[in-house]
């Protein structure tokens, strides 16, 4: 197969305003920092986000007004805080938002890997998240009797992002890639989506690759882009690479307390810089970035 390396700024090019684009990050656990990053410096818009735990990425994209609508289920900073960007967004009615549980997030992605036209769930029923998506979401539930037994079993609509965008630790030029550690709902939505952007800490050759094919979760068919770029989910953690950067975290939980901290971050972190590398030397550098580097033991 041939490569398809790309540059950060081609692999965001290729995402057309308005897309559903599904991305793996966890609260502050390796979400696409750099790619949102380049997302709002490209100017998109419209877009929709689904993400089975709302993260730090997908609020950078709230606040800076790139996203339309949210589905996701929930999520924080952490210990850091709320999401700030996207609770306001919710709160002043400018960010559509479809919360699920995450279970049920992951549910839609597994219906729309499966290629499935619904998928049963038990867990919603009775509950108040249930009763909000008669308002929000009407559309993406349903209810249906179990040919079975008769029972009355609650559906889900299948989701299916335009693209997934997944940071992981290794892969190689053709999209062959591995996720060490918790990789929560990343590989349903790797399927169920049009097509997957990669983005990697390292980059291997496809022989390396072959060596260890079990490791392998996202198969390079199902890849257009792979993008090498070390340290692209700073200041959050990746496991096995880095740690999160709690001072960094801390700021931005900090500034976008407020719409005009949120503009003062951008300022600082997005429009003030021209890519990630000079956000890397923002951040403080190889010299701050060093001390981030995770224990192989411990993995953080």
């Amino acid at each position: 197969m041939s490569s398809k390396l790309a540059t950060l700024a081609e692999a965001v090019a290729s995402i057309p305003d308005g897309a559903h684009v599904a991305l793996s990050g966890f609260a502050i656990t390796r979400c696409n920092m750099a790619f949102a990053r380049e997302l709002i410096r490209q100017g998109k818009r419209g877009l929709t986000i689904s993400q089975c735990v709302g993260a730090m990425d997908a609020d950078l994209l709230a606040g800076a007004g790139v996203i339309r609508r949210i589905i996701y289920g929930g999520g924080s900073l952490d210990r850091f805080g709320r999401l700030n960007c996207v609770n306001r967004g919710i709160e002043e009615g400018t960010l559509a938002a479809e919360e699920y549980s995450s279970l049920s997030v992951a549910f839609r992605y597994l219906a729309g890997a499966l290629g499935i036209p619904f998928i049963p769930i038990r867990s919603l029923r009775g509950s108040d998240i249930l009763e909000r998506l008669h308002k929000t979401a009407p559309q993406d539930i349903a209810f249906v009797d179990d040919p079975f037994s008769g029972e009355k079993w609650l559906v889900l609509k299948p989701l299916h992002p335009d693209v997934a965008v997944v940071q992981v630790q290794v892969a190689d030029e053709e999209g062959n890639a591995w996720i060490f550690g918790p990789r929560w709902d990343n590989e349903e939505q790797v399927r169920a989506s049009a097509r997957t952007i990669v983005i990697t800490e390292r980059l291997v050759s496809t022989e390396m690759i072959r060596r260890n094919p079990e490791l392998t979760r996202i198969p390079g068919f199902r890849v257009s882009h792979v993008v090498h770029l070390p340290f692209s989910a700073h200041p959050t953690s990746v496991y096995q690479a880095y740690d999160y950067d709690a001072d960094y975290i801390r700021e931005y939980a900090q500034m976008t307390q407020t719409r005009e901290g949120v503009q003062a971050y951008l300022d600082k972190y997005v429009y003030g810089v021209k890519d990630h590398w000079e956000y890397l030397e923002r951040v403080g550098g190889l010299e701050r970035l060093s001390k981030l580097i995770a224990d192989p033991v411990l993995g953080y």
